[in-house]
């Protein structure tokens, strides 16, 4: 009988310690520890917002309405600034790695130098979205941008029409900005033909480091010295170079005179657009490319299959690319489009304009 009960006892032991030992692996297992998969079940996610520069107002509402749609989705942001300056970018998004997100968003000062990163935050099972701006020679899971040569084709079809012929000077963006060369791509689809055709003389063809207005502004100074002044169109691929061309076309006396482009809709674009300054600007709807990006990096944090419907090329892998479709907005169809949109205000936008020359609000 004692031999039996002892047989009893060592079994009921042995079923005690498998069951205890169940329970610790079900806990370990339950642990994130990657954080590349949204975590447990009860914890939110949380992403990654590397911002290029948030001193530009375009960043600000892209910022804003994407950790807005996020948050929405249940995820925390946490979101930084490098203003401007690569290496600072390239060390906040290592630390970012270090605080456990699930997903890495981008919005790349250069284009080319975030490959180490990105290959980091793929060894540690954290996926990566290029917002905007693609990021090249490097492993992203996916890409959300404008078809942003359609943007610089828009850029130069505005210019060509108002000024058919005559002398143009091309001012590119950040020359370490991938998108600045595809709006180049764009603008030279529409103005090589004529300047092969001799309709269109290219006079002068740099570009302003950063995007920055004040560089722009000494670049189209040079350049009206060096033409006596003889530019009739000036091919700028954003609104931050567009305004420093249109402070140098001011102090000649030829502001309103020689046709400019741009590009983000920026308030004080859209209103020099009303008072006959600026010909053009090129309106990304920021609230869809910063919802769809939210999106899609909620469902790479869950580890979800992205669907796209193209790719691009980035010199190391074909990059799921969410395309999305830019608005040419001049004076004519600014209420029907910005002002539409609420992405500004009738009154904002028409602030300079005396009341009697402004157009009906709908």
């Amino acid at each position: 009988m004692k031999k039996l009960k002892g047989i009893i006892t060592s079994l009921l032991v042995v079923m005690l310690v498998g069951m205890l030992a169940a329970c610790g692996g079900q806990d370990l297992g339950s642990k994130n520890v990657s954080g590349n998969k949204g975590g447990d079940k009860g914890s939110k996610i949380k992403i990654g917002l590397s911002v290029s520069d948030l001193t530009l107002e375009r960043w600000q509402h892209d910022r804003d309405i994407f950790v807005e749609e996020a948050n929405k989705l249940g995820a925390d942001v946490v979101v930084q600034s490098a203003n401007g300056d690569e290496a600072k970018q390239l060390s906040q998004i290592q630390n970012m790695l270090s605080q456990g997100i699930d997903a890495l968003v981008v919005i790349a000062i250069n284009s080319d130098s975030l490959s180490p990163v990105v290959d980091q935050a793929k060894k540690e099972g954290i996926p990566v979205l290029a917002y905007d701006r693609l990021i090249n020679n490097a492993d992203v899971d996916a890409y959300v941008s404008f078809d942003n040569v359609r943007v610089g084709e828009m850029q130069a079809e505005a210019l060509v029409k108002q000024v058919p012929k005559g002398n143009y000077f091309l001012l590119g963006g950040s020359p370490t900005d991938n998108n600045a060369k595809m709006f180049r791509d764009g603008q030279m689809n529409i103005i090589k033909p004529l300047v092969d055709k001799g309709d269109i003389k290219v006079i002068g063809d740099q570009w302003a480091k950063d995007w920055d207005a004040n560089e722009a502004m000494k670049i189209i100074e040079n350049g009206l010295t060096a033409n006596n002044n003889k530019i009739d169109a000036i091919v700028a691929s954003n609104d931050s170079t567009a305004g420093g061309s249109i402070q140098a076309l001011a102090a000649q006396h030829l502001d309103g005179k020689v046709a400019i482009s741009g590009q983000d809709a920026d308030l004080a674009a859209v209103q020099r657009i009303v008072e006959g300054k600026q010909t053009m600007t090129v309106y990304k709807p920021i609230k869809t490319i910063a919802t769809e990006s939210a999106d899609v990096a909620v469902q790479l944090a869950k580890g979800e299959k992205v669907s796209t419907d193209s790719t691009v090329n980035n010199g190391k892998v074909d990059v799921p690319f969410i395309k999305l479709d830019p608005i040419m907005v001049n004076k004519d169809n600014v209420i029907d489009t910005i002002i539409k949109d609420d992405f500004h205000s009738y009154e904002d936008v028409y602030k300079n304009v005396p009341e009697n020359e402004r157009p009906e609000k709908k």
